[in-house]
C-alpha cells in the first residue's frame, strides 16, 4: 500500500523524513528526538509510526500540557521516556509594558532575525510585561547571548524551570457549519462570516495559512484536523467532517480560538 496516498503531495518530503527516523530507530535501537513539530506534523508522525507498533513507541511534549508545538521522541518500546528526555529550556524576560507594546509576531520576528531556525523554537507567550519561549536546549545559550531586544524593548533572557510556564489553556469554541464544498475559500467564508469574494482575496493576498503554511490556492481542499490562521481575524480548525447533505453540501464541525 502506498503510504503517500493518505497525505497531501507537499507533505511527501516530511513523510520521507519520518520514515527515515523510523528506520533509523529500528536499526540502531537508539531513540530519535525531533525538533519542534507543529500539530499537523505530529499527526503525520503518529499516523506513520502508529500506536499499535509493537517495536516502537512515540511520545510528544512541548514544555506544558497546553503547548501546541512539541518535540517528539521515537524510541524502542522498552525505553523509559521522561520530561528531561525532550531537552527543553524555558527562557523568560520582562519588559516595561507601560512604554512598549509587544506581540507574538514581534517576538517571533526577533527570534528568527537572530538566526535561530523555527524548528528549534516552541511556543511563545507574550503578555502583561512577560515574554516566555520554550526552546531546544542546544540553542538556548546562543539565544541568551544574541537576543537582547524585541522591537524597541531591551530584554535579558534567563533560564527558568519549566514549571514556570505561563502558556494558558487554549479556549476552542466549537460550532457546526454547512458549507458548499471543502474548498478553503468556501470554509473560510462560513467560519469567519465574510463574503466569498473577500475570502478569495484574503487567500490570494497571502493572509491565510493552513497548518502554519501560507496557501494561495482558493481551491485547496481541507481535511479534518487542519488548522487555519487568518491574519487579523484569528485561528480556527476543522474538528470533524460529518458528511454530505442530500443537496450535496458538507456538514462540518469547526472550532475558533477565543
Amino acid at each position: 500500500m502506498d503510504i503517500y496516498q493518505h497525505f497531501r503531495k507537499d507533505e511527501a518530503p516530511f513523510i520521507d523524513q519520518v520514515l527515515s527516523w523510523k528506520d533509523q530507530v529500528e536499526r540502531s535501537y537508539i531513540s530519535k528526538l525531533t525538533d519542534f513539530l507543529d500539530p499537523r506534523e505530529q499527526q503525520i508522525v503518529e499516523t506513520i509510526i502508529g500506536a499499535g507498533n509493537d517495536e516502537l513507541q512515540i511520545a510528544a511534549f512541548g514544555g506544558s500540557p497546553h503547548t501546541e508545538r512539541k518535540r517528539m521522541i521515537i524510541a524502542p518500546f522498552y525505553e523509559e521516556i521522561t520530561e528531561e528526555s525532550y531537552q527543553l529550556i524555558l527562557l523568560e524576560a520582562t519588559y516595561q509594558e507601560k512604554f512598549v507594546s509587544l506581540t507574538h509576531r514581534d517576538a517571533m520576528g526577533a527570534f528568527l532575525s537572530s538566526g535561530v531556525k523555527r524548528e528549534k523554537l516552541g511556543d511563545i507567550f507574550v503578555a502583561n510585561g512577560l515574554l516566555q519561549i520554550i526552546v531546544a536546549a542546544e540553542i538556548s545559550p546562543y539565544i541568551v547571548m544574541n537576543l537582547t531586544s524585541v522591537k524597541n524593548a531591551k530584554i535579558k533572557l534567563t533560564e527558568k524551570e519549566l514549571a514556570n510556564v505561563s502558556i494558558p489553556r487554549p479556549n476552542w469554541v466549537e460550532s457546526s457549519q454547512t458549507v458548499s464544498s471543502l474548498r478553503l475559500d468556501a470554509v473560510l467564508k462560513e467560519v469567519y462570516r465574510i463574503s466569498r469574494s473577500a475570502s478569495q482575496q484574503a487567500i490570494e493576498r497571502q493572509q491565510v495559512k493552513v497548518n502554519h503554511k501560507v496557501v494561495q490556492d482558493t481551491k485547496f481542499l481541507l481535511e479534518a484536523g487542519d488548522l487555519l490562521s487568518f491574519r487579523g481575524k484569528g485561528r480556527s480548525k476543522i474538528v470533524r467532517i460529518e458528511g454530505q447533505t442530500k443537496k450535496e453540501k458538507w456538514r462540518i464541525t469547526t472550532a475558533t480560538l477565543e
